[in-house]
């Protein structure tokens, strides 16, 4: 049992002044302000400075970074994508799989199950390969393919908690359906669909919109697409890249203010390069280059392919930006946990998992703990 003293503690509802929040073997025992008292422990509490302290952030979406990839047969390589986005913050996240031929994404979903047994990951992300060809991105057009029965069921195995489907494909919303049955979450995202197919794929279950505004036919005064039904549609959760290149930064304020916080998740969509020098690197079997931390198609389209974002700088730049610090931590921490049905975390209550993270007067990520461990 330990007891720190922190300038702030985040809550789901408030922000504590001179607090203090004690850890008992991996689980938050009790929090407060100081000024209410504090837990007679006997011991002397332990002094972590002025420093603000929020939930464990909870990425959903991620490819990548350190220089390793998800994409991969290597588990080691896997754990070094874990380890890294881990000291910038992250405690629970998806391992996110490009599009590739099926025989490679059953064997690398095989690959991170192993990561999901030893609880370095929650799960694995399928984005791909039942996506758009008209909006997919840096995603190998050559390797789409409709979502038939058969190839879905190929895919998912216990380790996939999400699969992102276009709606308007062929089987698509059958395929959605498929999905939700076997208990995994569906997404609607790479995807040229209509208002009303987008509507559509949240009527037959999808409860997510991966990474709204990118990789879907633009939004029209005259024709919303997927991007108006997704803002209007309280079934879905809206995953937004905050990394000021991906959206600009209005158009997170227009998303919250269309859908509210407690529908946004902050996601990285980070790769390989993340946390990296400018340079080549390659994405699934794509080339992409980066420049300036701006992750591009090295041939072709020059399509935005990822980010160089941590789930860190995502929450910076939200709070940078006006909002509230308990705001901010919902969409990085508690909104996504709770859509995926992750209450043991993404939030400071008492009883749940000590992923804490220490923020410095400007938000940087100062200090992590993953299950009342300190990561180096």
């Amino acid at each position: 049992m330990t007891t720190y003293r922190v300038g702030r503690v985040v809550t789901p509802d408030d922000v504590l002044e001179n607090a203090w929040i004690q850890v008992v073997d991996e689980d938050i025992r009790a929090f407060g302000r100081r000024s209410e008292g504090m837990p007679a422990d006997g011991k002397r509490p332990e002094d972590l400075g002025n420093v603000t302290v929020v939930p464990g952030f909870v990425d959903i979406h991620t490819h990548g970074g350190g220089g390793a990839t998800y994409s991969t047969t290597d588990p080691e390589e896997a754990r070094k994508v874990a380890a890294f986005h881990a000291r910038h913050g992250t405690t629970t996240t998806l391992a996110s799989l490009v599009t590739s031929p099926l025989d490679q994404l059953v064997e690398q979903t095989a690959c991170l199950a192993e990561l999901i047994t030893d609880g370095v990951i929650a799960g694995v992300h399928l984005e791909g390969p039942f996506l758009s060809e008209a909006r997919c991105g840096a995603h190998e057009p050559s390797l789409l393919r409709p979502p038939l029965k058969d190839d879905v069921t190929t895919v998912l195995s216990d380790a996939v908690k999400m699969v992102t489907i276009a709606p308007e494909l062929e089987n698509g919303l059958d395929a959605i359906r498929q999905v939700v049955d076997a208990g995994a979450v569906a997404a609607l995202g790479h995807t040229d669909a209509t208002y009303e197919q987008m509507v559509a794929g949240a009527d037959a279950g999808a409860t997510v919109a991966t990474h709204l505004f990118n990789g879907m036919r633009p939004f029209h005064h005259r024709d919303p697409g997927p991007v108006g039904a997704a803002l209007n549609d309280e079934r879905l959760l809206l995953e937004v890249i905050n990394d000021g290149m991906h959206l600009d930064p209005q158009v997170v304020r227009v998303a919250l203010a269309a859908a509210g916080v407690n529908r946004i998740a902050l996601i990285t969509d980070a790769m390989e390069a993340t946390g990296m020098p400018d340079g080549r690197y390659q994405l699934g079997s794509l080339e992409v280059d980066v420049k300036d931390g701006l992750v591009t198609l090295a041939h072709g389209k020059h399509s935005i392919a990822g980010s160089t974002l941590t789930m860190g700088v995502a929450f910076r730049n939200a709070v940078r930006a006006g909002v509230s610090l308990v705001d901010a931590s919902r969409m990085a921490s508690t909104t996504p946990a709770q859509t995926f049905g992750w209450y043991d975390v993404g939030s400071i209550e008492t009883g749940k998992r000590a992923d804490l993270v220490l923020l410095d007067d400007e938000y940087a990520v100062q200090k992590v703990m993953r299950a009342g461990s300190w990561l180096d």
